[in-house]
């Protein structure tokens, strides 16, 4: 469902993703970590289109990103780190907005709407200028819009910012439910306890480079420590002038 071929993005001499190799199939929930500046950001722009790699080529569902964009976009539903909303469209609009940008047939987007606000409990605010919205309704708001197209892979950068504890069992439990039915889920987040819940693989990234890929009981056997949370095991392997062994499992 998802491939990077051997992809490096510079920023002049700066190399932000280096020589990333990676497939993640179908129905994979997985979690990309990493410390502030990894390049997990970078990763996830290119993922999606926002970045064109400077070497290598990304596919999604066998489309090629750069070559066959708009037919990889329709495969991709994308939560960013910080919801972007038009202020003066209510929450509705927006959807229908979205609906509308994925050329959906007006009956299909009219139950897809309706189906993605009775899934995010938006009916309270959905006729409510996005303006009034705190983070955690506009994050709400955002997820519902990502998803309204059915996507074959869904892409979260941080996607737990903003949203209370019930929110947050209401994301948990869709994506528990679409990844079941064959949705594949790329998330990038520093929510460790969520990436050890609720990750079939999780990847450690840093300073541009994938140190790590596998299962977590992988990475406790090739950490060889006493450690056993996700939590103690990341920060013993992204320690400055660490030597723990990063085995790349492709």
């Amino acid at each position: 469902m998802i491939e990077f071929d051997h992809v490096t993005r510079t920023y002049g001499s700066k190399v932000a993703v280096s020589d990333l190799t990676l497939a993640i199939p179908r129905g994979e929930l997985f979690a990309l970590l990493g410390p502030n500046g990894a390049g997990k950001t970078t990763t996830i722009r290119m993922l999606v289109g926002l970045l064109q790699p400077s070497r290598g080529s990304i596919r999604v569902c066998r489309a090629d990103v750069v070559r066959e964009t708009r037919a990889a976009h329709l495969h991709v539903g994308y939560v960013p780190d910080e919801p972007c909303l038009y202020d003066k469209l209510t929450g509705r609009e927006f959807l229908w907005f979205i609906a509308d940008m994925f050329g959906m047939p007006r009956h299909l987007a009219a139950a897809r709407i309706d189906r993605e606000i009775d899934h995010f409990e938006l009916a309270e605010f959905a006729d409510d200028l996005a303006e009034s919205y705190s983070l955690g309704m506009k994050q709400r708001l955002v997820f519902a819009a990502s998803l309204l197209h059915d996507p074959d892979v869904l892409v979260l950068d941080e996607p737990m910012v903003g949203l209370d504890p019930r929110s947050v069992r209401i994301v948990k439990d869709l994506l528990r439910t679409r990844t079941s039915e064959g949705m594949t889920v790329f998330m990038s987040t520093h929510t460790l306890a969520m990436a050890e819940e609720m990750a079939d693989r999780v990847g450690i990234m840093v300073r541009g480079q994938l140190r790590f890929l596998g299962t977590i009981p992988e990475l406790r056997d090739q950490m060889a420590v006493e450690a056993t949370s996700l939590e103690q095991l990341y920060l013993e392997l992204t320690a400055p002038g660490s030597s723990a062994p990063g085995g790349i499992r492709p």
